[in-house]
């Protein structure tokens, strides 16, 4: 009975303590949405498209994921992406930008939540999309590869764009994060009893240790990275508060998931725009584990992030 209580105090704290971050940033993100915000930054951005090899037209489909989500730019790719053909390596390029580089207000947020400052995560991951991007444009057409024209696999729903509409859509999400929390944290407990999770942190041992993350951030690195970087984090903001995390932990955790999460649900979401799998997923978690394995060898870094317990 007990451990029932505490359990589903658990669940709410860590639900509660990612609500307050969330909602402030998702009625911003609508009102700088409604106040032409998206518009302004694709103008911004479209010069930067022509170093990726793709059209400037494709900057308010970016400019939508940096402000909103995937499923927003994924609307707006179907009215300014079909004007005209694109090759199926432009789609995995902006494919891989868009997973990258996506709801930057509501995850931005959450990052700071768990100690990682606006800075660090916007020139984490808008640099590193762009860099990403130029890398996979460069080799592709170097060996001249995925040069045939891409084919939508499927098209999204329209989007209720009024206020209630939206309204609905982000009580409906929200609704669910508190039961995905939820089946994570009973999962976990489940994994621990039976053994499973010193299993897995064995097996994730060489790669933690190659990108300098320890092994008591090991079940929030594997939840972010497949699940979302919402759901890793709010667990993550629990155990850096608790201390078990130091600075240095929390920030190499938060910058790989900031360049590599939720492989399953968002990558094939992009999958069916006609991207390749070579890009969004094998470059993008590769990519991942260089950046982050490089900035852990950082002696900067390593002075600033020293061994303390993060608050």
């Amino acid at each position: 009975m007990h451990r029932g209580r505490d359990f589903v105090r658990d669940v709410l704290s860590v639900y509660f303590t990612l609500l307050k971050v969330m909602m402030p940033a998702l009625i911003v993100v609508k009102a700088l949405d409604m106040l032409g915000a998206t518009a302004a930054l694709a103008c911004l951005l479209a010069p930067l498209m022509a170093l990726v090899g793709l059209p400037d037209t494709l900057g308010i489909v970016w400019a939508a994921a940096m402000l909103t989500n995937i499923y927003t730019a994924l609307v707006v790719f179907l009215d300014y992406g079909l004007q005209q053909p694109l090759s199926v390596a432009q789609v995995t390029v902006l494919g891989v930008m868009i997973l990258v580089a996506h709801s930057l207000p509501v995850e931005g947020a959450v990052a700071k939540a768990t100690g990682v400052s606006w800075r660090a995560t916007l020139c984490l991951r808008i640099g590193g999309a762009l860099v990403l991007g130029g890398l996979l444009n460069l080799v592709y057409t170097l060996t001249d590869s995925l040069q045939h024209d891409s084919r939508m696999l499927w098209q999204p729903a329209a989007v209720d764009a009024s206020l209630t509409g939206w309204a609905l859509d982000q009580v409906t999400m929200l609704a669910m994060v508190l039961v995905v929390i939820a089946a994570l944290m009973g999962g976990l407990r489940l994994l621990r009893v039976l053994g499973v999770e010193r299993l897995m942190h064995a097996l994730l041992a060489p790669v933690l240790k190659l990108i300098g993350i320890r092994r008591e951030a090991a079940n929030i690195t594997i939840i972010g990275t497949t699940l979302g970087l919402s759901f890793g984090a709010g667990l993550l903001i629990r155990e850096a508060r608790s201390g078990a995390l130091t600075r240095r932990d929390v920030f190499l955790t938060m910058g790989f998931l900031g360049l590599c999460h939720s492989v399953i649900e968002d990558t094939l979401l992009i999958l069916l725009l006609g991207a390749d799998l070579s890009g969004i997923l094998w470059a993008r978690l590769g990519f991942a584990v260089v950046v982050i394995a490089l900035l852990a060898r950082l002696p900067p870094l390593k002075r600033r992030l020293a061994e303390a317990p993060a608050h």
